[in-house]
């Protein structure tokens, strides 16, 4: 494989938090998968995603997403690979699916929207990660 190909290959299976957020405020149809554990879930996550752990994504999503759906799925940051194996388990099921690189953390520290049990969470935005303007 040249490089060109490669690259064009990471670009066909992977988003980010900047694209994902335009595609949600553009009213693209994608449906957002955090594929963390239900503490991590509760703890946080991006507003609108649905939840669905890594492990129960064969046994689930035939029954509770379209097969025709695009999925983007999450984890927690690029130091987690739940996100990958989550594309795997949806890839294997025939679905269009894309990892969102940067994970929940990027998506937080760009200060996009992000909610728990209790409503959405206050917005952060960090300069190591985007522009800040005043």
């Amino acid at each position: 494989m040249n490089s060109a190909d490669f690259f064009a290959a990471r670009l066909a299976h992977e988003t980010d938090p900047s694209d994902v957020y335009a595609a949600q405020k553009a009213g693209d149809d994608i449906v957002l998968v955090d594929v963390r554990g239900a503490e991590a879930w509760a703890q946080g996550r991006i507003a609108g995603a649905i939840h669905m752990p890594y492990r129960e994504i064969a046994d689930r999503a035939p029954r509770e997403i379209a097969p025709d759906a695009t999925v983007v799925v999450y984890c927690w940051s690029p130091g987690c690979n739940a996100g990958v194996k989550g594309a795997l388990e949806f890839a294997r099921l025939g679905y269009a699916v894309r990892e969102m690189i940067g994970g929940y953390e990027y998506w937080a520290r760009e200060g996009q929207p992000t909610e728990n049990d209790h409503g959405p969470l206050p917005r952060v935005f960090d300069p190591l990660v985007m522009v800040v303007r005043p």
